[in-house]
């Protein structure tokens, strides 16, 4: 099948297999961006189960997944008020085995609620993201900031993160565990062993 030259322009002539290959083009990049218009639905609907997740435990807990300001002296005064077991996780947005981490702790506080109380503590990180975060990671307990460390430097964090404390239920401190869990066996054996007293 022969082509018949088009009209002639700048002294260069178009060719239907040229006006082809422009839709192709065209038609490709169009369907380049479908699966980026996909992916923004798929995070919409995530933010709304997200944000039913957290009113959810909020009405269990007006604190789930809120970021407070705290003080050392405060967090002193939370662990005694537990009346019972506490488990900490310092953490920071940036921060990946933090990501890694968090889906146990939502897991086992939800398993643990009314035995252990659980607490975040924000360490060295930006308000902003760190909000992003936890509405990303829905937690049934509530985290304190702690910009300088100061409040992590109690249970012996502030020096790698994620940092795990566990208070019994006298509000001692028994152990301190550095670096992320690798599975939730590992987390859930060190809450029975330290928290629990098991």
């Amino acid at each position: 099948m022969t082509t018949r030259p088009t009209a002639r322009r700048s002294g260069r002539r178009r060719s239907r297999p040229d006006v082809r290959r422009l839709a192709l083009l065209l038609a490709l990049g169009l369907a380049s961006t479908l699966p980026a218009a996909c992916g923004q639905s798929e995070s919409k609907s995530a933010i709304s189960a997200n944000q039913r997740e957290i009113a959810r435990l909020r009405r269990d807990n007006p604190e789930a997944s809120r970021l407070l300001a705290s003080s050392p002296a405060d967090f002193q005064r939370r662990v005694r008020a537990a009346h019972g077991p506490v488990v900490v996780n310092q953490w920071a947005s940036w921060c990946g085995p933090c990501r890694y981490e968090f889906p146990l702790f939502q897991r086992l506080a939800e398993r643990y609620r009314g035995r252990v109380t659980f607490l975040g503590v924000d360490a060295k990180d930006n308000d902003d993201d760190a909000r992003r975060f936890l509405a990303r990671y829905p937690t049934p307990y509530g985290h304190l900031k702690d910009p300088d460390a100061k409040i992590a430097r109690v249970f012996r964090g502030g020096r790698s993160w994620p940092t795990t404390a566990f208070y019994d239920s006298r509000g001692q401190l028994k152990y301190s565990h550095q670096g992320a869990y690798r599975d939730e066996s590992q987390l859930d054996a060190d809450i029975r062993r330290y928290a629990l007293g098991r």
